[in-house]
């Protein structure tokens, strides 16, 4: 009972964490206290704290490195976009679209997930991740080729503009690599907030629940696992796949955060899935609260380094550094650990008569 109190009051102050800083910063958004760049920045922020968080579900949980993050994130956003092109006429109510835009990019994003972890899951290590970045770059690829258009005939597809013979009435909703256009921008920050609530509400649960050990027993000793009746595949395949869904909410918050997705290199490349994964590693492989700190940090300091022009990516790499041997040698864990202690209060022993 003491462990699952303690685990429930570390779970209340990263949900508590969250809060305080979405009141604060509303605060002083209302009174024009912050500067429009970073108003600019908090819609992005809260879909990096769930790819982070949702990664970390496959990297530190499940203990498998996937690079394919970017990917599902891609499937995400781009079939949320399509879906609210598609119903503009039919869900006049634009926050029920919205919600069920939701629905629609992580289901999509779960699919994926699902059939991809039913043949990657075999693999291991390096194998692992080279499929995985395969798949990122396979889906932003795809996706740029295709066009979709509409007219009173129904939908046209096809990967040669060319050929989709549409009607006169016809309206391309997809274009190729300029992607999908005049996407209504429904992501505020309020939902962002709330979507990353409901990350940390699936993720920590599934931790700290009878999934979540079987999960990490398998992380730690998979032939242990496996020799006292756990089904590796069901749950490997599993955090695979809400890992994966997760990060099709990501990709709604992106897509409806922009008037145009587009399924680019810059946005869903090599590179973007790298980033969600330096956010991991540094706030701590496993450790949720820190991948939401990380990610804050991560997405800020860049953006505030602007000013000093060629030095501004120095002082990141450098930054990036410390902060990871502060978060991973031995002697600078032990020093944070002697700290804490300090400031935690001591408990009174009473002694025996």
């Amino acid at each position: 009972m003491k462990k699952i109190a303690r685990n429930t009051k570390k779970n209340l102050i990263t949900y508590g964490i969250v809060i305080a800083a979405y009141i604060v910063i509303s605060i002083l958004v209302s009174t024009g206290s912050v500067s429009y760049l970073f108003q600019g920045l908090l819609v992005p922020m809260c879909y990096y704290i769930i790819l982070a968080v949702s990664l970390n579900l496959t990297v530190g949980i499940l203990g498998e490195l996937s690079l394919g993050h970017a990917g599902f994130m891609c499937v995400g956003g781009f079939t949320s976009a399509l879906f609210t092109k598609l119903m503009e006429d039919t869900i006049t109510n634009a926050s029920l679209r919205f919600m069920l835009a939701f629905l629609v990019g992580a289901l999509a994003a779960s699919v994926f997930g699902l059939l991809i972890g039913m043949s990657v899951l075999r693999l291991k290590g390096d194998y692992l991740a080279i499929v995985t970045l395969a798949f990122g770059e396979i889906i932003k690829n795809v996706i740029n080729v295709i066009y979709i258009g509409k007219d009173s005939n129904g939908l046209h597809i096809s990967m040669d503009v060319t050929k989709l013979n549409m009607a006169d009435d016809g309206v391309k909703i997809v274009s190729g690599a300029q992607g999908i256009g005049s996407i209504p921008k429904q992501s505020t920050f309020t939902i962002g907030i709330i979507m990353v609530l409901l990350t940390l509400f699936i993720v920590l649960n599934i931790i700290n629940s009878r999934s979540g050990r079987a999960i990490m027993a398998i992380r730690d000793n998979r032939i242990a696992a496996e020799s006292v009746g756990v089904n590796i595949t069901k749950f490997r395949l599993t955090a695979f796949t809400i890992s994966a869904a997760l990060a099709g909410v990501a990709g709604v918050l992106y897509s409806h955060n922009l008037s145009t997705f587009a399924a680019t290199p810059k946005n869903f490349g090599y590179n973007m899935s790298i980033t969600i994964l330096v956010m991991v590693v540094l706030g701590g492989i496993g450790n949720i609260r820190g991948s939401v700190i990380a990610s804050v940090v991560l997405l800020m300091l860049p953006e505030y380094l602007r000013g000093l022009q060629d030095y501004r990516m120095l002082i990141y790499a450098v930054v990036l550094i410390v902060m990871m041997i502060f978060n991973s040698n031995s002697k600078c864990i032990e020093w944070r650990k002697n700290v804490f202690s300090k400031l935690k209060p001591h408990k009174k022993v009473k002694e025996a008569e």
